[in-house]
């Protein structure tokens, strides 16, 4: 990991975490398709970072190898899938059940700690990951007993925690050897480009759209990926990603918040006693990081 960097790695990660709390609230007020919404995101997020990478960086865009430009591609790929399938999952569950369980990211990033960079797992880690998996079990039972559309959209928001995850693990692979400028380009440029792609290949239509909807996707590419995702891609120069995937857990907690606000939406008993289990797991998971580290 890199040293002393200019600013506190976990204070950026406390900035990031407020800043994609938002992202639910801008899906759910939005009626545009899911594959628009991800895809504008990402399109207009490398549309405002280019221009700065390509003047003040674009020597060093010329010096990354094939093999940065092939990881960082699919951790593009994967930060698609996680958009896709959790803007969908948002469509089929609340913002409670949805947000909850797409922060059990944690399992699986230090799952692929353990199996691509040999982290070891403490017993401590390993009784706060069955505990967090209890409390997705009580969430999706709920959801099940309620409504198979909600249960449906409870698998895809696990489905897009797993694609998080590998988001996460290769960034952190790759900012170890690529500045911050570099990474993003190159991440955001293919996952926009994917996104485009899949849009064309499935039909949904760019336009016309609402002016309303094109202010959300653009305060989902500032607020949530320029200041969010781009402070942890920054972080994960600092710190594991296991340490920013936790750090994350504060993101369901400012969801459930302005979904309350500003969308009357309530977690229900079920859904607070499951997302207890799964805070409470993966509070365990956090010790067990910080006595590694």
């Amino acid at each position: 990991m890199n040293n002393r960097p200019f600013v506190n790695p976990y204070l950026a990660v406390l900035v990031g975490v407020f800043a994609v709390s938002f992202s639910a609230l801008f899906v759910r007020l939005s009626s545009a398709p899911a594959m628009i919404i991800a895809t504008y995101r990402l399109l207009f997020t490398f549309l405002l970072l280019a221009p700065f990478t390509l003047i003040r960086h674009g020597g060093e865009l010329r010096t990354v190898s094939p093999r940065q430009r092939g990881l960082a591609a699919a951790s593009g790929g994967c930060l698609a899938l996680h958009l896709v399938t959790w803007f969908i999952s948002l469509r089929y569950t609340s913002v409670a059940s949805s947000v909850v369980l797409v922060t059990t990211q944690p399992l699986f990033v230090v799952i692929g700690s353990w199996l691509f960079f040999r982290e070891r797992v403490s017993r401590l880690a390993l009784m706060g990951g069955a505990l967090a998996l209890c409390g997705s079990f009580i969430i999706g039972a709920s959801d099940f007993q309620l409504d198979l559309r909600a249960f449906w959209g409870d698998l895809l928001a696990l489905a897009a925690a797993l694609f998080v995850s590998g988001y996460l693990l290769l960034g952190r692979r790759l900012r170890g050897g690529m500045s911050l400028p570099s990474y993003t380009f190159f991440t955001y440029g293919s996952s926009a480009l994917l996104l485009i792609l899949a849009s064309l290949a499935t039909g949904v239509p760019f336009a016309p759209y609402a002016p309303r909807e094109w202010l959300l996707f653009l305060a989902l590419a500032v607020v949530c990926t320029i200041v969010g995702h781009t402070l942890f891609n920054w972080v994960l120069g600092y710190v594991q990603a296991s340490v920013v995937s936790v750090s994350v857990l504060g993101e369901p907690l400012g969801a459930i918040v302005w979904a309350s606000i500003f969308l009357k939406e309530y977690p229900t008993g079920r859904q607070m006693l499951g997302g207890g289990f799964i805070f409470a797991g993966l509070f365990l998971f956090t010790r067990a990081s910080m006595r590694k580290g």
